[in-house]
């Protein structure tokens, strides 16, 4: 009995990668003072990626309110953004 090879289903899926861009920096390093990215470019200049806001969530903690006294699922999310 002879076995014949078969084409693996996920060739049939693929496509070519989209088309690349050159990005505006060639490496990043972490500010040892502030703790974040230093994105410099070829020539070892500092590029400005732009501001990024920051978020926290809060969120509490169920209590027991049914009578079985086991944790009811109710509970509150907060978020702030700036």
């Amino acid at each position: 009995m002879q076995e014949t090879a078969l084409r693996p289903w996920g060739i049939s899926r693929m496509r070519p990668y989209p088309a690349t861009c050159r990005q505006p920096y060639a490496t990043v390093t972490i500010d040892p003072d502030t703790q974040t990215g230093v994105f410099r470019d070829r020539a070892g200049h500092v590029v400005e990626m732009g501001k990024h806001g920051t978020s926290k969530g809060t969120e509490t903690q169920p209590q027991s309110t049914n009578l079985d006294s086991r944790n009811d699922t109710d509970h509150d999310q907060d978020s702030e953004q700036d």
